[in-house]
């Protein structure tokens, strides 16, 4: 298996050029070197103790032993290293301990880990996301108890939602929470809990929906509650174990070193639980949870691919096969000297760029969402990261799996081979677009809830906007860049008449609109990448002045380049998909009934 190195040059091209940036706020990472640094720190962790370990714990997996799951050998020890390099600690609070990174740059280092061990990784990214509910809806109390330790990353945290009988429809929830003294006793079954358990931390605190008695029926009458692995004193001791049982750990696709779990709350007297929000809140609460785990998932999609793409590159550089198509070099060539094969690495290239830039730009929305320095750009951040989250979310998930795919087709048989650690890649990837509501939940949730916000003027207005930016391309009069611009521009174009039919169809037919909704979001994501890599190329272009000999700006001219030419191009003929794929849609219905 081929070493993994992180595209460091890449991350901070994006996070220092492409990102948004927050005014008035005398923003703590804004020094270059510094930012540097840290991911030069991150990168050696990443290669030299998390990658490793990637290809053994696929190999090894996971056991459940008298209750409790065991990691693969190495994990713990890693996990430990992770804590001691301060590296759990990034997006935390400071009152807590944490260090209060931009979330564009903990997006960063996301990408780093679960680029490097995406099962060891899961552990992190489930605990960011708890950390962040309990600082926006726990008490006083409930922060100092439980922040520090899970900042520290001492404590991990999960989210407990899906049941047996309730997958993505939440309102069909059962598990019930009961009133005792101060606290909760909550009794129910939940499955499907990544790292529900595991022996790298000394605690877990879990997330649980649950209902109060007599609480509302479906979504309205949920609640959250904190019920941890272990109970804990006022003064933050550990104590005796709560009653949370893991019942079993699910044999999957991939991740195989991420336990998956199905825990049993209250077999006995009840798990011991605090009420967090308040009482049938629990949607809008873990929602915070969700939202950032959706984004952090689609980062999950350009980590797998920029994995993929290493592998298949050095594959390519090292395997000889066949001759030289135009006879240019004598004897057997490496594959890489081959036309398809240099345009699947190229594909896969430029499809991980536009991931990455619009997946952190999506995280600098996040980060204005909460820091900017007056309410009206916070208003409209948050309007540009509802946009973006459903679209990240999905369309880096699904890119995922096809350039893990097309990685195993680079290396031929061999991919097909384990050994060669591409098949990992594609096992792994294809959990992405079913975790945190499966991509065609949140292609509906762009279309019912994001696109007709304000009778569709938000989306037109981010769209404008992304056409301002092509109008710079095309003003330069420069190389390349007006190509580059006059693609751009007529894509969005052809997205924004799209989205003005399928809006009209929605008010109509809602069911006929509802069959478009995943080509389209496909086609966002696209088209939206398209205008990352135009705006790439442009400040390549700027910086390029300054040097102009420097391989890595030259690059990212060309690889905007075929990205407008390739992806870009075919992403248009998806309004035709989208307007009419309804059509004949009910015929499956009637196959089946005869």
């Amino acid at each position: 298996m081929q070493e993994y190195n992180a595209p460091i040059e890449d991350i901070l091209f994006v996070i220092n050029n492409l990102t948004s940036t927050i005014e008035n706020n005398n923003e703590e990472y804004s020094d270059v070197e510094l930012m540097k640094q840290i991911f030069e720190e991150a990168g050696k962790f990443a290669t030299n103790i998390l990658a490793p370990l990637n290809s053994l714990g696929d190999k090894e997996g996971i056991s459940l032993e008298n209750g409790l799951v065991r990691m693969p050998n190495g994990f713990v020890d890693a996990y430990n290293q992770y804590i001691k390099g301060g590296w759990a600690s990034v997006a935390g609070s400071k009152e807590y301990g944490g260090q209060e990174m931009p979330w564009k740059i903990v997006g960063g280092l996301n990408e780093v880990w679960h680029a490097a061990n995406m099962s060891f990784s899961l552990n992190m990214l489930l605990t960011q996301g708890a950390i962040e509910v309990i600082e926006a809806y726990g008490t006083k109390e409930q922060k100092q108890k439980y922040l520090p330790k899970m900042i520290s990353g001492e404590w991990s945290g999960t989210m407990n939602l899906t049941e047996p009988q309730a997958g993505s429809d939440l309102s069909l929830l059962k598990t019930k929470a009961i009133p005792h003294n101060e606290f909760y006793k909550i009794y129910g079954n939940k499955i499907y809990i990544t790292h529900g358990d595991q022996d790298m931390t000394e605690n877990i605190i879990h997330l649980v929906l649950a209902r109060l008695p007599d609480a509302p029926e479906g979504s309205k009458g949920i609640s959250l509650f904190i019920s941890p692995k272990n109970m804990i004193s006022k003064d933050g001791k550990i104590l005796e174990k709560n009653d949370v049982r893991v019942v079993s750990i699910e044999h999957k696709l991939g991740t195989i070193a991420s336990p998956t779990c199905v825990l049993a709350f209250g077999d006995n007297e009840g798990s011991i639980s605090e009420l967090i929000a308040h009482e049938n809140g629990g949607l809008k609460a873990m929602f915070t949870m969700m939202n950032n785990a959706r984004l952090n998932v689609g980062i999950q999609g350009v980590s797998i691919a920029e994995r993929a793409y290493q592998q298949a590159l050095n594959f390519s550089l090292t395997r000889l096969q066949g001759n030289s198509i135009d006879n240019a070099t004598e004897g057997t060539v490496a594959i890489i000297d081959h036309p398809d094969v240099q345009r699947m690495l190229m594909d896969m290239k430029s499809r991980t760029e536009a991931m990455r830039a619009l997946s952190l730009y999506t995280a600098s929305e996040l980060d204005l969402t909460k820091r900017a320095s007056s309410e009206k750009i916070k208003k409209k951040a948050q309007e540009n990261l509802d946009i973006l989250t459903p679209i990240v979310k999905t369309w880096c998930t699904d890119q995922g799996v096809l350039i893990a795919s097309t990685g195993v087709q680079v290396h031929g048989g061999m991919g097909f081979i384990e050994e060669t650690g591409a098949a990992q890649y594609y096992r792994d990837a294809r959990i992405l677009p079913i975790y945190e509501g499966t991509n065609g939940i949140q292609a509906l949730d762009l279309l019912r809830r994001k696109l007709t916000m304000d009778d569709g003027n938000v989306f037109k207005r981010f769209l404008n906007e992304m056409k301002n930016d092509a109008e710079i391309c095309i003003a330069i009069k420069d190389g390349e860049l007006p190509y580059i611009g006059n693609k751009v521009i007529k894509a969005i174009n052809i997205l924004e008449e799209t989205a003005d039919e399928l809006l009209s169809m929605w008010k109509h037919n809602k069911r006929q609109a509802a069959s478009g909704a995943t080509p389209f979001i496909d086609m966002c994501g696209s088209i939206f990448g398209g205008w990352m890599m135009a705006k790439s190329a442009l400040k390549a272009s700027q910086l390029l002045k300054n040097n102009k000999k420097d391989k890595f700006l030259i690059s990212k001219i060309s690889t905007s380049l075929f990205y407008i030419d390739t992806v870009l191009e075919s992403a248009l003929s998806l309004k035709n998909v989208v307007i009419n794929a309804h059509k004949n849609v009910d015929s499956i219905l009637f196959n089946i009934e005869n």
